[in-house]
């Protein structure tokens, strides 16, 4: 397999040692090692159904960079010898083989204030430096990814369709989404009268998706593939999901469901530093909504799949959708008892920055 791949590129696999590299749950991926060292990754057709968009994409906004900023670093993939960014093999698989960034590291935990800053920073600033790019040249790659009216929907469904066993185990679990069901109300209220802006959005902003120098300063973004038009709450709504908590989705010990507020504060001074002056009003009334939005999308998603019988999202213990779903309505929760904090915090900064502006 390597042998046909690598040719494509003009490559000789007796020149390289290959292996497994991250942890990525939906593309494979491997670091080619040689006198040039690589990235390879396969693509997921099973989850991207339009491989060849994303090529596109990624081939839009890299020509765009290189015109308007070219000293930003984009991790664009190789060509191919016939220049192409993305192959297919002859049993028709999609294949891309990227540059490796020498002295660049990635990273899986947000370990301190400085990570959580320097990872917004990257996110901001790639939506900002996009800013005047044309919205209707981009695929969607994954269409409706973070549509919180589409999910709903998903979940009412699910409640109608799901086995009796399974919707009495999770009974207070589905109590709990319509509790909360006022975000969905905003989320609308917000989309359907378009008091936000359409922009560049990564749409998957966990720390692992930034590159980072030795000293752990901030290189750039990576995993191009669901960047697509959306709304500034995708990429912050994530980083505050997955960022403020040393606890992940899988913890089953809510005990551990943490909020680490000054890390908050250090997504939000990070995102602002790069996105300060391209934020509207509105979107920045909405920062804190944003980690409400989308913690209780995901929960939502994972207790869909739980009713559903286990479709979607891979599995290795019974009720695991139920405990990821559970998971993310307690940090909703511990989230929801911080919010005040947070708001006092983004009304001081604000304050704070007028009155050196002015």
């Amino acid at each position: 397999m390597f042998d046909q791949i690598l040719e494509l590129y003009g490559l000789h696999v007796s020149d390289y040692k290959i292996a497994e590299f991250g942890s990525g749950l939906i593309n494979h991926t491997w670091k080619v090692c040689g006198p040039e060292n690589y990235i390879l990754q396969h693509i997921n057709a099973g989850v991207f159904k339009d491989p060849e968009a994303i090529a596109e994409n990624v081939a839009l906004l890299e020509t765009y960079l290189k015109q308007t900023e070219p000293d930003y670093l984009f991790v664009a993939p190789v060509r191919s010898l016939s220049g192409k960014y993305l192959i297919k093999t002859d049993d028709g698989e999609y294949y891309r083989l990227f540059p490796f960034v020498e002295n660049s590291v990635t990273i899986t935990e947000i370990q301190d204030q400085k990570e959580a800053f320097e990872a917004a920073h990257q996110f901001g600033q790639f939506t900002y430096l996009l800013r005047n790019f044309d919205l209707d040249k981009l695929h969607y790659t994954l269409p409706q990814f973070h549509d919180l009216k589409l999910r709903f929907e998903q979940f009412e469904k699910a409640c109608i369709t799901a086995s009796s066993n399974r919707l009495i185990i999770a009974a207070n679990l589905i109590k709990d989404i319509y509790k909360h069901q006022e975000i969905l109300f905003i989320y609308q209220q917000l989309t359907d009268h378009n008091k936000l802006p359409l922009r560049v959005i990564h749409h998957d902003t966990k720390i692992s998706n930034v590159l980072f120098d030795k000293d752990h300063n901030g290189l750039c973004v990576i995993d191009l593939d669901t960047v697509m038009p959306g709304y500034f709450m995708s990429d912050v709504g994530d980083m505050l999901r997955t960022y403020l908590s040393p606890a992940n989705e899988e913890e089953r010990d809510f005990s551990r469901i943490q909020i680490n507020e000054e890390c908050f504060y250090a997504i939000y001074k990070g995102y602002l530093s790069a996105m300060g002056t391209a934020l509207t009003a509105t979107e920045k009334d909405y920062f804190t909504f944003a980690g409400k939005y989308m913690i209780y999308m995901q929960a939502i998603r994972f207790l869909t799949d739980f009713l559903n019988g286990d479709v979607y999202y891979h599995t290795i213990y019974a009720q695991q959708n139920l405990i990821r779903a559970q998971n993310q309505l307690t940090l909703l929760g511990q989230f929801i008892k911080s919010e005040k904090r947070f708001k006092k915090f983004i009304q001081y900064f604000s304050f704070k920055h007028l009155n050196v502006v002015n």
